[in-house]
C-alpha cells in the first residue's frame, strides 16, 4: 500500500501517519509533501500511489494545482476545514473527505469507502474544477480585515496591518503594525486557514508572521532562525521542522 499525503501543517500530517499505520499496519509506503511543488515532483516520480490524502491549502498555494498539472489514478480523500456544506456535492463524485481537526473514526469510515468503493476509480479533472469553482462562490478568497470585539464595540482591523499572531489557549493574541495588541476568540488554527499562506507563515505550534513586518533573520541554534519583527521588541524563533519550508515561503 502506498499512500500520498498533501498536508502542511506537520502536527496534522503526524497524526494522519499514526492513523493511516494503525489502519493498513507498518507495511504501509507513506511519502508527504507540504508544497504544491514538491507534491507535483512526487507525482511525476511515482504516479502510480493507491491513495492521496490532501489538505486543499498548501504552504504555496492550492492542491487543485498539483492535480491540474499531473495526472493521476489514484483516488483523493479531502482532509480539509472546509465545511461540510461546501463539499456536499462531491460526495456523488466518489471523493471522500474528512474535516480538520482530524478523528480516527471519520478517517477510517473514509479509508472503508475507499477500499470498497475506489480502488480502481479515476477523479475526473472536472471535479477540481468544480470543487474550485465553489471555493469561489463561497467567498474562498482569504480575510481581509478582522472584526475585534473592544469593550466600547467592535474594531476592524485590516489584516495588511497585522504583525504577529501568538496562540492563547481558544484565543489569539494579533499585534498590529504600531504595537498594538488585540484578542480574538479564534484559534490559531483557523486563523492560519483563513490567512493567505503567501502573506503570513506559521513558524512554530503558537505564532504566525506577517511577511511584510519582518525586520530581519538571523540564524538560530539547531536549525532554526530567529525573526525581528518591526514594531516588537522581542525575537521570534522557528521551529526546526519548518524552517526550510520558511526559507521558501521567503523566496515566493
Amino acid at each position: 500500500m502506498r499512500i500520498l499525503i498533501l498536508e502542511d501543517e506537520i502536527p496534522a500530517k503526524k497524526k494522519l501517519v499514526k492513523y493511516l499505520v494503525d489502519y493498513f499496519g507498518e507495511s504501509v509506503i507513506l511519502e508527504s509533501s507540504r508544497t504544491v511543488k514538491a507534491g507535483i515532483e512526487l507525482l511525476e516520480e511515482n504516479p502510480d500511489y493507491d491513495l492521496i490524502l490532501s489538505d486543499i491549502k498548501l504552504l504555496d498555494g492550492n492542491a487543485f494545482e498539483v492535480f491540474s498539472q499531473v495526472d493521476t489514478k489514484a483516488p483523493i480523500i479531502f482532509c480539509t476545514a472546509y465545511d461540510e456544506h461546501l463539499l456536499q456535492a462531491f460526495q456523488t463524485n466518489g471523493i471522500a473527505y474528512i474535516l480538520k481537526p482530524y478523528q480516527e473514526d471519520e478517517l477510517k469510515q473514509s479509508l472503508r469507502k475507499f477500499e470498497r468503493l475506489f480502488q480502481s476509480k479515476t477523479p475526473e479533472k472536472g471535479i477540481f474544477k468544480q470543487l474550485q469553482e465553489a471555493l469561489k462562490d463561497k467567498g474562498g478568497s482569504y480575510k481581509k480585515r478582522l472584526a475585534i470585539k473592544k469593550r466600547d464595540g467592535i474594531k476592524l482591523l485590516e489584516v495588511s496591518q497585522i504583525s504577529l499572531i501568538q496562540a492563547n489557549g481558544d484565543f489569539c493574541k494579533l499585534f498590529d503594525s504600531n504595537g498594538g495588541l488585540h484578542s480574538i476568540s479564534r484559534s490559531i488554527g483557523v486563523l492560519n486557514n483563513e490567512l493567505d499562506p503567501k502573506h503570513f507563515f506559521k513558524i512554530n505550534r503558537s505564532q504566525i508572521v506577517g511577511i511584510a513586518h519582518i525586520e530581519k533573520i538571523e540564524p538560530y541554534s539547531k536549525n532554526r532562525l530567529a525573526i525581528r519583527l518591526k514594531a516588537h521588541k522581542e525575537h521570534l524563533v522557528t521551529s526546526s521542522s519548518v524552517t526550510k519550508d520558511f526559507r521558501i515561503w521567503l523566496e515566493n
